[in-house]
């Protein structure tokens, strides 16, 4: 009877180790087989609807923005917008048109911390604008001290041209977007720019410069774009275990 007890202790105790081993194992694999997170990289390419929109209810403008970022790293994006405008601007004095094409190209800085599979922006960035344009001189008036005594001031029709204008400037970007539907985002930014060189007509300004909008006190203009665009995915890379604990500890600052 002593040896049979003893016989039996030995393979209960076989079965429980073995029982705890395939356990392990099967606890093991569990955890190997959870999947890596991993995140898009592509191409985002739109257009920007303020422009298109106020070229059909404003009759002195024409114009046309294309917008596209491309994902360099988990917060940064290269990003440039490229557009033609044509504008007219009748002030008191002057009236003039302004006709001409542009290149904006930076980065953005995404700030958002994104849940689960969301892949929305809300950025800061910089961008460094070139323009090509040229300017028609439709007609001014005559500047006279003494025209609230003697009537209206007389008006000159020129339709002096002057081509072969252009600037460069820096834009302080703050925007946003937002996935709407599968790989469609729509957003907005605005933006400060300051000039940074231009090439002007004599004895006449450049108050309207294309993609830099109208030009305050010579050398500072703002924007606004709201765009529409569609994201097209190249490819997946995993999430590094920094960047994961990064992410939980900033939820965790958020809780």
């Amino acid at each position: 009877m002593k040896y049979i007890s003893k016989f039996t202790f030995s393979i209960v105790l076989t079965v429980l180790l073995s029982l705890t081993g395939n356990a392990q194992v099967k606890t093991t694999a569990k955890k190997d087989s959870i999947p890596p997170k991993t995140e898009r990289y592509g191409l985002r390419l739109g257009v920007d609807l303020f422009k298109l929109s106020r070229s059909f209810y404003e009759k002195d403008y024409r114009g046309l923005e294309l917008v596209g970022d491309y994902r360099l790293t988990r917060k940064h994006y290269l990003a440039a917008e490229i557009g033609n405008e044509d504008k007219t601007v009748d002030d008191d004095q002057v009236n003039f048109t302004t006709k001409g094409t542009y290149l904006k190209i930076g980065f953005d800085y995404n700030s958002y911390q994104n849940w689960l599979d969301m892949e929305n922006i809300i950025s800061v960035g910089l961008r460094y604008g070139i323009s090509s344009f040229s300017q028609n001189l439709n007609s001014y008036q005559i500047y006279d001290p003494n025209n609230s005594y003697f009537g209206v001031a007389p008006t000159v029709y020129p339709n002096q041209p002057f081509k072969g204008l252009s600037a460069q400037w820096i834009e302080v970007v703050a925007g946003m977007k937002a996935e709407v539907f599968n790989n469609v985002f729509v957003g907005f930014s605005f933006r400060l720019n300051r000039l940074v060189t231009q090439k002007q007509p004599n004895n006449f300004e450049n108050l309207y410069i294309p993609g830099f909008n109208r030009t305050y006190n010579g050398d500072f203009g703002v924007g606004f774009n709201y765009t529409v665009s569609y994201f097209i995915p190249l490819y997946k890379s995993t999430v590094k275990a920094k960047d994961k604990a990064e992410e939980k500890a900033k939820k965790a600052q958020k809780k």
